[in-house]
């Protein structure tokens, strides 16, 4: 037997063709494309304040549309992407070669190139084949499984710069077998076990990738917008920084949902059996898998090392996914059937642009310094606190965790340079908390609606145990966090 999903129910009856498609089914996109389209004309033709470069302004309008059109998504983000760098184009905010120049920042090729890598745990079965490893060495625990799904994603997170590549791509699909299989012998507890395993593998990808600067898409978004004012953030640096706050996390996250939403059984007797038929099925590690796992290792190694040997992570990444190449593991097909890591190349490169110019032009040095007034006199720790907290808990409106670091993980950095704010202390800090936050509610991240649509979790339990977890997130990277970037010299 071993570790699947159920097959898929019957496919309905064919769509028609779309040009049969009633009017009213496209209105929506259109009424929200108009509603993007109206918030940036509304901005460019307000006056702008006095010091402002109109450039700027111009372009904070074409900036702003572009961010609220990933909320309210009228079209794929890549897709709104274009429309942005045309609207730039076409009113000559920026020239040519200005609005295509984030196609060139090294950034944007180190997160593409770890997508691409990504798709090689998937196609060889070497994530597959740690996560099924792992389950089995849990020996029916209920807690032990849940960190045995901690520990899969945490192995992964360096490798896989997609949270919902690892958490729904790897690991789903065995949790919902688990879950099946634990409902069929006991229909009660199990539902309350599924529940609990649920958000246990939630939080621990939450957690993960907050620790590595490859682990999410939004965390390299965070390191060139702190470029952007003159903070560099390393592979190294962000993950010796984050590493003291994020095994704490680990350690006490499934025994703390353990309390908030208990389990209704601490064994699953048959769950390392599962595995280890699952693993027997896999058979043993094939070609692909071995150099799939040798590259990976070498391409890890090389990130952790970069800052002593002064090799670019862009550059290592590269190196590692052109090995995955001719080596065959991966196929240039391969590639360009990655519908998830263009996308993110062409909204990832336009926003990394439009960000870079706001601040060239001057208004994020206007809005920090206007802003920064509030903060007088009330100390860079009181200031940088209310900061924090603010940019954390404005996160339950979003449902883009993109969106949210594109509007205000900049300024709000800016202010908290202005207030005195020591600046990679800040800087670190507010990039833990763009994905820490991805934990209050059901749409926070890209991963939580399919891990909510499996059902086993009340949206009530959802909230109150994403609500407590966040001060329990915000207790540990702030009090033991911060003064661990103390020792090491950060601040």
């Amino acid at each position: 037997m071993s570790l699947q999903l159920a097959p898929p129910a019957p496919a309905g009856p064919a769509a028609p063709p779309p040009v049969l498609r009633p009017i009213g089914g496209v209105q929506p996109r259109f009424g929200r494309l108009a509603a993007v389209l109206a918030i940036g004309v509304l901005i460019w033709v307000l006056p702008h304040p006095d010091g402002i470069d109109p450039r700027a302004w111009h372009m904070l309008a074409i900036f702003v549309a572009t961010v609220v059109s990933i909320i309210v998504k009228p079209l794929p983000m890549g897709a709104m992407a274009i429309l942005g760098i045309a609207a730039a184009l076409s009113t000559g905010t920026l020239t040519l070669g200005e609005a295509l120049s984030g196609f060139a920042n090294g950034t944007v090729w180190l997160v593409m190139a770890a997508f691409s890598i990504a798709a090689g745990f998937i196609k060889t079965g070497l994530g597959r084949r740690i996560a099924y490893r792992l389950v089995a060495l849990c020996r029916g625990s209920t807690l032990g499984l849940s960190y045995s799904l901690l520990a899969t994603d945490f192995i992964l997170a360096p490798a896989i710069a997609s949270n919902t590549a690892r958490l729904g791509g790897v690991i789903f699909p065995i949790l919902q077998s688990i879950c099946k299989t634990v409902l069929e012998t006991d229909p009660t507890g199990g539902r309350r076990t599924s529940a609990f395993l649920t958000l246990t593998a939630l939080h621990a990808n939450i957690v993960t990738s907050t620790m590595f600067l490859t682990a999410i898409a939004t965390n390299p978004l965070a390191a060139q917008f702190a470029a952007n004012q003159g903070i560099t953030i390393t592979w190294s640096l962000w993950a010796s920084a984050a590493v003291v706050p994020g095994v704490i996390s680990l350690a006490v996250v499934p025994l703390l949902i353990s309390r908030l939403c208990p389990p209704g059984s601490v064994r699953i007797p048959n769950a390392p059996e599962l595995a280890r038929a699952a693993l027997v099925e896999l058979g043993p590690m094939r070609r692909n898998e071995w150099l799939m796992a040798v590259i990976s290792l070498a391409l890890l190694c090389a990130w952790i090392l970069g800052s002593a040997t002064g090799l670019d992570s862009t550059i290592a990444a590269l190196v590692g996914l052109s090995a995955l190449l001719v080596t065959g593991v991966l196929s240039w097909d391969d590639i360009c059937r990655d519908h998830e890591a263009w996308n993110t190349f062409v909204w990832f490169a336009t926003l990394l642009m439009m960000a870079t110019f706001l601040g060239q032009f001057g208004l994020i040095k206007w809005f920090s310094g206007h802003v920064g007034v509030l903060f007088t006199g009330m100390g860079w720790v009181t200031s940088f606190l209310g900061l924090s907290l603010t940019y954390f808990y404005s996160h339950y409106f979003f449902a883009s965790t993109t969106a949210h670091v594109s509007a205000m993980y900049g300024p709000f950095l800016a202010v908290a340079l202005t207030a005195g704010a020591p600046p990679l202390l800040a800087a670190l800090v507010l990039g833990f908390f763009s994905s820490l936050y991805m934990g209050l509610t059901h749409y926070a991240t890209a991963p939580a609606p399919i891990l909510f649509g499996s059902g086993y979790v009340p949206l009530r339990t959802w909230w109150s145990v994403g609500a407590v977890l966040s001060v329990v997130y915000i207790a540990i990277w702030i009090g033991i966090g911060v003064p661990w970037l103390r020792v090491l010299g950060v601040w």
